[in-house]
């Protein structure tokens, strides 16, 4: 009898928890549900082992911390929801926690709402690579307008954090990646004994999406991936996707300072000639820094190290940008003068090391500093500095991935179509900084069952930012109804609206929410 039921839960993909799923398949785990660490909201945390290298599913495993809250109507219930933060670095089960009181109570009460911290993130396993006084040494000596040697030194110091990673997490480092987290994912949705999941999934978790759909097509109940990347020419044609992300950063910080100019009294910043201001305040840094409660300098890679984070918050942001542009102009305290902190450099790392067990960049020296050269000069206001600078977010990843020592055993290589999956939600903003519009467009386009819902808007994703697409996204997900296709919201919130001031101190890189609509 046990044979016969083991038979039927492996045909319908959800095998019996601490049971094998197939032969060769590694054993699904068990989820000891008990109180969170120093919570009382409600969810309840447990571990799942997950194999560390899926080609020997019975070797070494490692551990995953996974949260949960159950769905507040059980009469309701529709299955689980798992929401994936972006970065990639940012922790999952925060995300989930946080996030939780932004969803409307019909997502609330219809699904248990679950969240984890994938492999090298937090609570499973964090990826060491720098020191923090290594980061700390490197992110204080950089400039807001670097000279004529940082492109040498960019290279210098990416190849450092490559054999730093290497030296200190070698035994963690080529099992990072997305192919390896999809199937984490799979692993919990049998533990969870679903047969299929829903999925939100913004910015960096928007490719975990993609790859799950790509693996594991017929467990996709309803997915959401928002701000989305075009997976293709992410993996495998970097530069020119760093290129554009490059650009789409200056563009966003380009049209808050042609806003400036325009509305001089409501942004405070430049009398007119904001962009002059801009530059003149980068250098002003590099000339004479800040010196910050900690002791540390803020400088003009500072200054354009925060604009970086904090241009993604969209238009509401952009009088207290300009408030805080002029704070830092007259050398007062500015939340865009604060250097990245202890708990950056472990958001930082993971990013490095996952998107570095992704991604192939065509290797050679000269290829590195003419593509990197090019790409930071084709963004002048924030290029230099981040593209220049040393090893930390999204833009700059090329000094490190290029020179990388580790094996890409996890990484994915298959097609990203998801052929035979249920329809799959698309969400792009049309002026988003960190994740291109163009790339939502491709992946609509690259998957079988795409559906692009596009946002006409500032700032990174879409969901929550905008009522119209909160309301179509919450429909799809209850009731796996699709909005009618070329849909486009454009319900953007004002300069200045009610709440900036809240978005404004909470966007930064090592905190990920799904923001409360207004």
């Amino acid at each position: 009898m046990v044979l016969v039921v083991t038979a039927v839960a492996v045909l319908l993909g959800a095998a019996p928890r601490g049971a094998a799923a197939g032969p060769g398949a590694p054993v699904v785990p068990v989820l000891s549900w008990g109180p969170c660490e120093g919570a009382g909201d409600g969810f309840e945390c447990a571990t799942a082992r997950v194999p560390l290298d899926y080609r020997r599913p019975d070797g070494a495993s490692i551990p995953l911390a996974v949260t949960r809250r159950v769905a507040g109507d059980r009469a309701r219930r529709a299955g689980v929801l798992l929401l994936h933060p972006g970065g990639p670095g940012n922790s999952g089960v925060d995300f989930a926690r946080n996030s939780y009181a932004a969803l409307p109570a019909s997502l609330r009460d219809a699904f248990d709402v679950v969240g984890y911290d994938m492999r090298g993130v937090k609570r499973s396993g964090q990826v060491e690579c720098w020191n923090d006084t290594e980061y700390s040494a490197a992110v204080d000596a950089a400039r807001g307008v670097p000279g004529p040697g940082a492109l040498r030194s960019a290279v210098r110091q990416g190849l450092e954090f490559a054999t730093a990673c290497r030296q200190r997490s070698g035994d963690l480092v080529p099992f990072v990646g997305t192919g390896s987290n999809a199937k984490d994912i799979d692993l919990l949705r049998q533990a969870l004994g679903e047969e299929a999941l829903s999925f939100y999934g913004r910015s960096f978790g928007s490719y975990v999406g993609t790859v799950y759909a790509a693996q594991f097509p017929r467990r996709v109940r309803a997915m959401v991936l928002d701000g989305a990347y075009d997976p293709r020419r992410y993996a495998d044609v970097p530069y020119a996707y760093d290129a554009a992300q490059f650009v789409a950063l200056d563009a966003a910080v380009g049209r808050f300072l042609d806003w400036c100019a325009q509305e001089a009294a409501a942004c405070g910043f430049g009398e007119g000639r904001p962009r002059q201001a801009f530059e003149e305040l980068k250098r002003a840094l590099d000339a004479d820094p800040v010196i910050t409660a900690s002791g540390r300098p803020a400088t003009g890679y500072t200054l354009a190290y925060r604009l970086m984070f904090n241009i993604n918050a969209g238009k509401v942001i952009w009088p207290e940008l300009g408030q805080a542009l002029r704070a830092a102009q007259q050398r007062q305290g500015s939340f865009l003068l604060s250097p990245p902190s202890p708990a950056s450099f472990d958001f930082l790392t993971v990013n490095l090391a996952v998107e570095c067990a992704d991604r192939v960049y065509p290797a050679g020296p000269l290829l590195l500093d003419t593509l990197v050269g090019a790409e930071a000069a084709a963004a002048p206001l924030l290029g230099p500095p981040i593209g220049l600078g040393p090893p930390t977010y999204d833009h700059n990843h090329a000094p490190t991935c290029a020179q990388w020592q580790a094996e890409r055993p996890s990484r994915f290589e298959g097609s990203y179509r998801a052929a035979g999956s249920a329809p799959i939600l698309v969400l792009g903003t049309t002026g988003d900084p960190d994740t291109p519009y163009q790339d939502a467009v491709a992946l609509a386009g690259t998957l079988e069952n795409g559906r692009l819902l596009t946002f006409a808007g500032e700032g990174h994703t879409a969901y929550n930012r905008s009522a119209c697409v909160s309301a179509l996204v919450t429909d799809y997900l209850a009731a796996l109804a699709l909005p009618a296709r070329g849909t486009v919201c454009a319900d953007e919130a004002a300069a200045g609206s009610l709440g900036s001031r809240i978005a404004g101190v909470e966007v930064d890189e090592t905190r990920d929410v799904i923001p409360v609509l207004r």
